[in-house]
């Protein structure tokens, strides 16, 4: 249902039936980790102009990752991580 990458991948699938019988596949809830028991590859001091995709291309290769920095940091909201100059992001091993 989801690609390797994504962060869904692992979900759990389940199946709700409508009204009428029709069979509906849906991917179950996914919980967040608590970000400190992820092991860290290196912290990043934000800069003046630093976006969230640009920090987690240059520290894991690919910037659609950037929801692997997002729950490092217990950050629902990924331009909260960048709002602040000066702020420590911590950037996670990278998680399969």
């Amino acid at each position: 249902m989801f690609d390797h990458t994504s962060r869904y991948y692992n979900l759990d699938t389940a199946q709700y039936t409508a009204a009428g019988g029709r069979k509906i596949a849906y991917a179950r809830r996914r919980f967040l980790p608590q970000g400190n028991s992820l092991p860290v590859l290196q912290e990043v001091v934000v800069k003046q102009g630093d976006r969230l995709d640009l920090i987690t291309a240059q520290s894991l290769g690919v910037a659609e990752q950037f929801w692997q920095v997002c729950d490092a940091n217990n950050a629902m909201n990924p331009d909260s991580l960048t709002a602040e100059l000066g702020q420590r992001i911590r950037v996670p091993v990278p998680q399969v």
